[in-house]
């Protein structure tokens, strides 16, 4: 049974199984991943399925979602399929697994920024007691390993110097703003799969994302690639509301999830960035590479503010190193101008997420 899926997330899943890695450690084991109809999770979900079908793996997958009913419209593909088995319940909540388990991937968070002001609490309970909960499932069943995915988010502000940030690059942040619920979440599970590494022996690994584009991701998510991405499909100039001068690196989902397994089969620290050198660009240029996708419909960027588009700094550079990744033999295999016309066309395709 193959994965019906979209023709761009099916070559994106051929392209993750042709790294590589030792796939054969995955061989027969039970794999719990949470947040599973997300963007980051679902392509967990997909990959481990597809190395089924591939590899003849053996693999039992557990998604664990919130929202039945929204996962089985993002999973159609693989809601059905008997090496799938969906597992609704809210992450904050202690979780009963019959059977063995051998790893778990969390994935379930609060992840858009408009969830961090509207719902606080909600956000870090997810991050915190999720994270407890499952590690407490990972000592009860004597699983192999644990992956966090985590977020650049955890390292806070930096000097204004600063360009790339590593894995020891932490800054600060205000604890009292509410606001301050996401990252301190993800901080404190960080901590938590720490402790539970010296005083259980579960091989943790937290994989620090930055930001991260592609299918799957929601149009109303409420971050510039995603704001960009609907202005394309809708046929809509980008408007910018500053100069535009931020620069971040921007990661294609199926890179990112490929490195995610490189830090699982390969690593053996415990925390790694993972981010495209080649993505490190300004919002600005984002915007630009954005309208170059579909250059016969004449989009243009345009600015609320004439001043900005004038005025452009530099100076707000900060992306992440994945040289600690690099070092494991991840690359990334999509650049920024071939991954945004993945996501758009997938877009086009019907592939409207959320």
């Amino acid at each position: 049974m193959t994965i019906d899926t979209s023709p761009v997330v099916a070559r994106d899943l051929g392209e993750i199984l042709d790294r590589d890695l030792p796939w054969g450690e995955l061989s027969g084991c039970s794999v719990l991943v949470t947040g599973a109809s997300g963007m980051l999770p679902s392509y967990a979900v997909r990959t481990l399925l597809a190395l089924n079908d591939r590899n003849g793996a053996g693999i039992t997958v557990h998604g664990l979602v919130r929202n039945e009913e929204k996962a089985r419209r993002l999973l159609a593909d693989v809601v059905d399929r008997p090496d799938f088995r969906l597992v609704v319940q809210d992450v904050s909540a202690p979780l009963e697994l019959s059977g063995p388990l051998d790893y778990v991937i969390h994935g379930a968070s609060a992840a858009r920024p408009a969830l961090h002001g509207s719902a606080p609490v909600t956000t870090i309970r997810a991050n915190l007691m999720g994270t407890f909960h499952l590690l407490d499932l990972c000592v009860e069943k004597a699983a192999r390993g644990f992956v966090l995915m985590s977020s650049a988010e955890v390292y806070g502000a930096q000097a204004p110097e600063t360009e790339l940030i590593d894995e020891q690059s932490y800054g600060g942040f205000d604890i009292l703003n509410p606001r301050a619920c996401y990252a301190e979440g993800k901080r404190a599970a960080e901590t938590i799969c720490a402790t539970y590494r010296a005083q259980y022996g579960i091989e943790s690994r937290v994989v620090r994302f930055g930001h991260v584009y592609g299918p799957g991701m929601a149009l109303d998510d409420g971050r510039v690639q995603a704001d960009f991405a609907a202005n394309v499909v809708t046929g809509k100039d980008i408007v910018l509301n500053s100069d535009g001068s931020g620069v971040r690196t921007y990661t294609y989902v199926a890179d990112a999830v490929a490195g995610m397994f490189y830090a699982l089969l390969r690593g053996d620290e415990v925390a790694y960035n993972v981010a495209d050198p080649d993505g490190l660009v300004s919002i600005r240029r984002l915007a630009e590479l954005f309208t170059e996708v579909r250059p016969e419909r004449g989009l243009q960027l345009r600015f609320t503010n004439e001043a900005d588009a004038r005025a452009y700094s530099m100076t707000k550079k900060q992306g992440l190193d994945s040289a600690r990744l690099a070092a494991l033999g991840w690359s990334p295999v999509v650049g920024l101008p071939a991954g945004l016309d993945r996501m758009v066309t997938h877009l086009e395709s019907g592939g409207q997420d959320r």
